[in-house]
């Protein structure tokens, strides 16, 4: 488990060097007392670990710009890939204020060894409204284009980048669709339509992951109840960690049948991948707790798949954790 007694921790993404897993972060500080606004004070930390389990705390990676800059009030949750060139890139989510709103986009960092990470101008993303919500449209309390997901493509043609993010059209509590951007060279970036349809039942989906489990393709997706549909919140949902089903890592998705696999206790789950066994494993941060939020990142859990379910559990004698629904 990561927990620091100084500063909450929540959103986080991995990296494998060989020999260490290197844990990216979001933290803030808990001497701000209202766990919520550790949003607008967030930076990215790091930490490393050879079993996922006991993590060494190293320098900061990456904090927010000297204003005006398009990351000069946060630096929120992203993802690492390696070049083959062997160069490491760090894409972010980048806030900034505007209007009095947060509006986010997407920049990044390199780095030769996971550690010393240099930033590169930016914004290199942003949401264009051709395709996607904008501020101005005035349906959501901030301009969502955040969360970057980058994975080689599977054929060998460049890169794509997957985001949180709002489609233009549909009614303001069902817009959440998966945002789309494809790179020959890490370096610049093309907007495409997204890979999601709006109307599936979301607000917004958070912090993307596609993952193959026994040969069936999922996107792992975060949100919580009060950013659901209203009729899907009519459910009695409590919001959580999401699966869904999908045909390959750019979709199709089936969103709309997306099966919750934990409650809102367990947020922004990953699957990451033992070295040594291949075998998956789940991690979240803890969320809701008997006296709020928590802030702090679990152990690893064994993550199988059976009788069509997504399960994620923990030690044995701890019983299952992950709901074990249909997906």
């Amino acid at each position: 488990m990561l927990r620091l007694d100084d500063s909450w921790v929540w959103d986080f993404w991995t990296a494998d060097d060989g020999e260490r897993y290197h844990l990216f972060f979001l933290h803030a500080p808990r001497s701000l007392g209202n766990p919520d606004d550790r949003h607008y004070n967030a930076s990215i930390g790091h930490a490393v670990s050879t079993d996922l389990i006991n993590w060494r705390r190293l320098d900061d990676a990456v904090t927010r710009s000297d204003a005006p800059a398009f990351d000069d009030l946060a630096t929120w949750t992203g993802s690492i890939v390696q070049h083959p060139d062997g160069t490491w890139y760090l894409y972010y989510t980048g806030t900034t204020l505007r209007d009095g709103a947060n509006v986010q986009s997407i920049g990044y960092a390199t780095s030769p060894d996971l550690t010393t990470w240099t930033k590169a101008p930016g914004p290199v993303l942003e949401a264009a409204p051709r395709w996607y919500e904008k501020l101005a449209d005035g349906q959501w309390h901030d301009e969502a284009f955040r969360d970057p997901w980058v994975l080689p493509d599977p054929t060998g043609n460049g890169w794509h980048l997957l985001a949180t993010a709002r489609a233009n059209h549909g009614p303001a509590d069902d817009r959440g669709v998966v945002a789309h951007a494809w790179s020959p060279d890490l370096h610049t970036w093309e907007l495409r339509p997204p890979l999601s349809d709006p109307g599936q039942g979301f607000g917004q989906l958070e912090v993307v992951q596609p993952v193959n489990l026994d040969g069936q393709w999922y996107l792992i997706f975060n949100c919580l109840a009060s950013d659901v549909s209203h009729s899907r919140r009519a459910t009695g949902t409590s919001g959580g960690v999401w699966a869904a089903r999908a045909d390959g890592p750019l979709g199709p998705y089936d969103i709309a049948g997306a099966q919750q696999l934990t409650d809102s206790r367990l947020y922004v789950g990953k699957v990451v991948t033992e070295r040594t066994t291949g075998s998956p494993m789940f991690l979240a941060f803890r969320n809701d707790g008997p006296d709020g939020f928590v802030g702090d990142i679990t152990d690893p859990m064994r993550l199988t798949t059976r009788d069509d379910a997504v399960i994620a559990a923990s030690d044995p004698a701890q019983g299952w954790i992950a709901a074990k629904q249909p997906i």
